[in-house]
């Protein structure tokens, strides 16, 4: 038997009978209507600002909303957040922020790890929080000024932040970088970022300085704790006896200060008295100078009322009386 040969399908019949090229072009020009509208319409964010660009020029900001421009590559829209707060995190990065935050595991001592004054180490970790005030300069005025999205590569914006921050430390001990001076530390560095950024007409508004963590290197570690303990116990002696010391020497200069007044009180009373007994016995010597004989009756009787009180028994004599022998029991008065 003879082999067949294979047949091949007539492509023509797959066409469709009723299309034309007419609702062909029709159909494409529909496609590329809305294409283009889909293009020429944008939304802007409540915290946004649109920065439109026309052939790679600014143009116009629009606001939030419903917005319409010309279609790519005509137009473009670059949407920046001006309502919302941004952050750069410095020595560390933040996975998921929430009830537990969880970090990225593994060291960024490139950033964190600075030189002090005094020729010492320390691992500073901080973050920036900053807001967007012009979006015109933040995204023109200076190349690859910040990338949110932390790809690995080193924008401006932290670059100006390890500038300033290793400055600022630059000029401080150990001590005030770990302890009493991070406070002032803080507010230096917002001060001096912000006047760079104002230099360098970045169109960022530094609203925060936070330093999360400031510790020695993990070598280290060890001998800074003995220190501080040892300044610690320091520290907490001068504090033991400054409070004895708060307690003995008010005290003893409380029980000085009260013998002292009383001292003076006696003073004043013993003076008081004897110019007091001074000024009675001139009275007395003018009132007997005045009238001698009264005055003497007067002290003879004054004196008789002081002393009688004191006598057990009275013996009163009538000047007239005779024969009193007979009458008296001497006997017994002498016995008893």
């Amino acid at each position: 038997m003879a082999s067949r040969e294979p047949r091949v399908p007539d492509l023509r019949r797959l066409r469709p009978r009723n299309v034309s090229a007419q609702a062909v072009g029709i159909g494409i020009g529909i496609l590329l209507g809305i294409l283009v509208l889909w293009s020429s319409v944008f939304t802007v964010g409540a915290e946004e600002v649109g920065v439109v660009l026309t052939f790679g020029k600014y143009t116009r900001q629009a606001q939030p909303g419903l917005r319409l421009k010309w279609p790519r590559p005509i137009q473009t829209v670059t949407k920046v957040p001006v309502q919302r707060q941004l952050k750069a995190e410095f020595g560390f990065r933040t996975e998921r922020a929430g009830v537990q935050t969880r970090y990225a595991p593994g060291q960024f001592l490139d950033e964190s790890l600075m030189l002090t004054g005094d020729l010492n180490v320390a691992v500073v970790e901080w973050t920036t929080q900053f807001r967007v005030t012009d979006p015109y300069q933040y995204l023109f005025r200076v190349r690859n000024l910040f990338d949110s999205r932390e790809r690995g590569r080193s924008d401006t914006f932290r670059a100006m932040n390890e500038a300033v921050m290793r400055s600022v430390i630059g000029d401080r001990s150990v001590n005030e970088v770990l302890t009493i001076g991070r406070q002032e530390i803080a507010s230096e560095v917002e001060r001096r970022l912000q006047e760079l950024c104002d230099q360098y007409e970045t169109g960022i508004k530094v609203d925060q300085i936070v330093l999360q963590d400031v510790n020695p290197p993990d070598p280290v570690k060890p001998s800074f704790n003995e220190v501080n303990e040892a300044q610690q116990e320091r520290e907490r002696m001068i504090n033991e006896a400054r409070a004895e010391y708060n307690r003995v020497v008010p005290r003893a200069r409380g029980e000085a200060e009260q013998t002292i007044q009383q001292a003076e009180g006696y003073a004043t009373d013993r003076v008081n008295r004897a110019r007091g007994d001074a000024a009675l016995f001139r009275q007395l010597l003018a009132a007997y100078r005045r009238a001698p004989e009264v005055t003497r009756r007067r002290i003879y009787l004054e004196t008789m009322q002081s002393v009688y009180p004191n006598v057990r028994q009275k013996i009163v004599l009538d000047e007239a009386l005779q024969g009193i022998l007979p009458l008296l029991p001497l006997s017994q008065e002498v016995k008893q």
